[in-house]
């Protein structure tokens, strides 16, 4: 008998009839699926998305808020990071929706190092068969960089063509001290260690001189290297167009500098044709709300102040970034140690990633940091630095101990040694008719008094107290580098810098590469597959900033804390802000004497100081 199929209470069909039902009933849904593939596929070909990054101001390490001599006003606006950046330009390489990424990075503050990663990260989307535009107004060593990974670059028809080289103007401020009656006393263990010269002198030493001349030659070459490649131009010839000091936007596009001369509403005229119809060009595409807390009235400001400052509890397993920008002091490290401790209790948190963008400073606040990452190791999670512009002396001090420290080709870094210094304040005093009369009862009682210099005991005093804290860096390096320094510490040191290529060579520093680089090896270490990324503290606006010290939640596990002292109102800081000449300076030398300010701060806290070199290293 023949077997029937039920197929529904009403009628009954054969195998026979089931399997022609089945022939038909696949071709059907073949037909269906065909069709909503088709819909599917159309639907992503009209998601297209451009990321867009047109970018201004400077890109900050931290997010957090700084004061400023110049400019005291608070912005309601959270910063765009460093972090931020290469985490949406990582995101965009990865996104099929992705199909190309538009910049422009003119008006942005970049460093030399955030360049060239931001670089890497260009030529990994350019990798995946992407497409990058880079439209310039003017054609610069860092735009030229940048623009060496785009397949398209573009440059404004009049635009303003300086790339001649490098340059870079260090100030020296021994006679403005003068004139406010301040002197400055330094002692230096190490030839090499520079650092406190434009305090007291008027010109480099001949020390100074040959550091700095090669830290310039390595990083001319990078720069030659990296356009050269890019733009498929010998060194000689780029070498020879550089040389001619001034080019036309016309020379620069027949040597093969850049692709295309356009003004801007043509440059995007021809990328949304490019694109087509139906394209998203995101200028936020994966990056945070930077416009910061809406404040329309009073309630809002106090709700503001009542909210800022309180610990997000994370739920899942996490890398935590943490950066030191700037000078170390008590003030710049007193908010990164309290962090690091908070990670180390925190279960959830499995790897640290320094981001060290300093020069250095105090040798007592370094050794403070250096303790607090050496508390967060023996928990047993992953240690890992990151390099930014610069993480010398100081800055050094505190990254030796991480299982791993990456940093770009042109990193600043080294400068292993130790510089005393004393300012002295006694002509100051008088000249605005205070005059010190003093006591002491002990030989070397008045050795820090700051209304003299030091005697020639006291100076062989601080030496040999200095030459203590320098054992005591050789032997941190020592202990966090072993063997992995090549060579004698001892030929390595003596303050001498190096650019992140020539630390790689003589194991300083493990491998060249940026904050994504070290992130990723961090989730390594720490067996995270796909981990979530914060970096810590979270950013905030100047706005909120204000409010963040007063609403930290107390913390017993430490019952003494170190504090962050408040800024010294110094009369060198009143001299520069109402100096008129000083108020028309330029932006990179106004840079320069806010530098001056925040080290005389270093200085104020401690008279022993782990301190790079005043190298100035164009950015973009």
């Amino acid at each position: 008998m023949p077997h029937f199929f039920p197929i529904s209470r009403k009628y009954m069909f054969s195998l026979g009839h089931r399997s022609q039902l089945l022939q038909v009933l696949n071709m059907k849904y073949a037909l269906v699926i065909s069709f909503f593939l088709t819909l599917a596929l159309a639907k992503a070909e009209d998601n297209k998305i451009i990321a867009v990054y047109d970018l201004e101001g400077v890109i900050s390490e931290s997010g957090q808020p700084q004061g400023s001599v110049f400019d005291l006003s608070s912005s309601g606006n959270r910063p765009l990071t460093h972090f931020d950046l290469i985490r949406s330009l990582a995101a965009a390489a990865s996104d099929e929706q992705v199909k190309a990424v538009v910049l422009d990075l003119g008006n942005a503050g970049l460093n030399y190092a955030q360049i060239q990663e931001i670089r890497r990260h260009l030529l990994a989307i350019r990798a995946t068969g992407k497409d990058v535009w880079y439209y310039t107004e003017q054609l610069t060593n860092g735009s030229a960089i940048i623009g060496s990974a785009a397949n398209h670059f573009t440059l404004l028809p009049e635009g303003n063509v300086s790339l001649s080289g490098i340059y870079s103007e260090s100030l020296y401020f021994k006679e403005l001290l003068d004139k406010v009656g301040l002197k400055v006393d330094v002692i230096h263990i190490g030839d090499f260690k520079s650092a406190g010269e434009t305090l007291y002198r008027t010109a480099p030493s001949d020390y100074a001189q040959k550091q700095e001349n090669a830290i310039f030659d390595s990083i001319f070459e990078q720069i030659l290297s990296n356009i050269s490649k890019g733009r498929k131009i010998s060194s000689e010839n780029l070498r020879s167009l550089i040389d001619q000091g001034i080019l036309t936007p016309d020379q620069a596009l027949e040597a093969g500098l850049v692709d295309h001369l356009h003004y801007r509403t043509d440059f995007i005229t021809k990328v949304r044709k490019h694109y087509g119809e139906g394209t998203k060009f995101d200028r936020n595409y994966a990056l945070p709300n930077l416009k910061g807390p809406e404040i329309k009235g009073f309630m809002d400001l106090i709700k503001l102040a009542f909210q800022s400052g309180r610990d997000k509890k994370r739920k899942h397993h996490y890398v935590a970034v943490v950066a030191l920008d700037g000078e170390i002091n008590d003030r710049s490290i007193a908010p990164v140690r309290t962090e690091i401790l908070k990670l180390a209790k925190d279960n959830k948190c499995k790897a640290l990633v320094l981001r060290v963008n300093s020069p250095g400073g105090s040798a007592l606040s370094s050794d403070v940091l250096w303790e607090a990452t050496d508390e967060f190791k023996t928990t047993g999670k992953s240690f890992v630095v990151s390099m930014g512009a610069v993480a010398a002396s100081g800055g050094y001090y505190i990254s030796a101990g991480a299982s791993k420290i990456f940093a770009e080709e042109g990193t600043i870094t080294g400068s292993i040694g130790v510089v005393g210094m004393k300012f002295v304040t006694g002509d100051a005093m008088e000249k605005i008719g205070i005059h010190v009369h003093s006591r002491q009862r002990g030989k070397h009682a008045g050795l820090m008094s700051s209304s003299r210099g030091y005697t020639a005991d006291e100076a062989t005093i601080v030496r040999n107290s200095m030459l203590d804290v320098y054992r005591t860096f050789k032997q941190r390096i020592t202990d966090g580098r072993g063997d992995r320094i090549k060579g004698d510490l001892d030929s390595l040191a003596g303050g001498r810098v190096y650019t992140g290529r020539d630390a790689l060579k003589v194991g300083l520093v493990d491998k060249i590469g940026g904050l994504n680089d070290a992130i990723n090896h961090a989730s390594k270490l720490a067996n995270l597959e796909s981990p979530r990324v914060y970096l810590t503290p979270e950013p905030k606006s100047g706005l909120e900033g204000m409010f963040i010290s007063n609403q930290k939640k107390d913390d017993d596990s430490e019952f003494i804390r170190m504090t962050e002292k408040s800024r010294a109102a110094t009369l060198l800081q009143q001299h520069i802000k109402l100096h008129p000449a000083l108020s028309i300076l330029p932006a990179k030398q106004r840079t320069q004497l806010e530098k001056l300010v925040n080290r005389i701060e270093s200085y104020q806290g401690s008279h022993i100081l782990l301190l790079g070199p005043d190298l100035i290293i164009p950015g973009l």
